[in-house]
């Protein structure tokens, strides 16, 4: 038997938005993501433009010892699907309904800061 797949809730971390309804308007708008460099002096590189996650504070949203032992990819992750479990109106018990919840990640190279 098929089971359904439901989309309940977004959240977006990108280099459009931070936010789902920032992310959205962005698009629309034909905004691009693309900038120089400033995770990393990029000025002898041949390629100085990319798309990074700019004005994001893990610290707003996650607690000081998570932020410490997490590369930046899991902690905007984390703050993605937060923003996707509030954004669905799920309520999480203890009979077995959050074995149900799935959440989906897409990245280029998440995880590249810690290798």
């Amino acid at each position: 038997m098929r089971k359904r797949v439901v989309i309940t809730g977004l959240g977006a971390m990108t280099p459009i938005g931070n936010d789902v309804p920032t992310f959205w308007d962005a698009l629309l708008a034909g905004r691009s993501g693309g900038a120089l460099i400033t995770a990393y002096d990029a000025s002898d590189q041949a390629v100085q433009i990319a798309a990074e996650v700019k004005g994001f504070d893990p610290v707003a949203h996650l607690d000081r010892r998570l932020i410490k032992r997490t590369d930046r990819f899991t902690q905007l992750v984390l703050v993605a699907a937060d923003e996707a479990i509030a954004d669905s109106g799920l309520a999480f018990d203890q009979n077995g309904n959050n074995r149900d919840v799935g959440v989906i990640v897409g990245t280029g190279i998440g995880g590249i800061g810690t290798l």
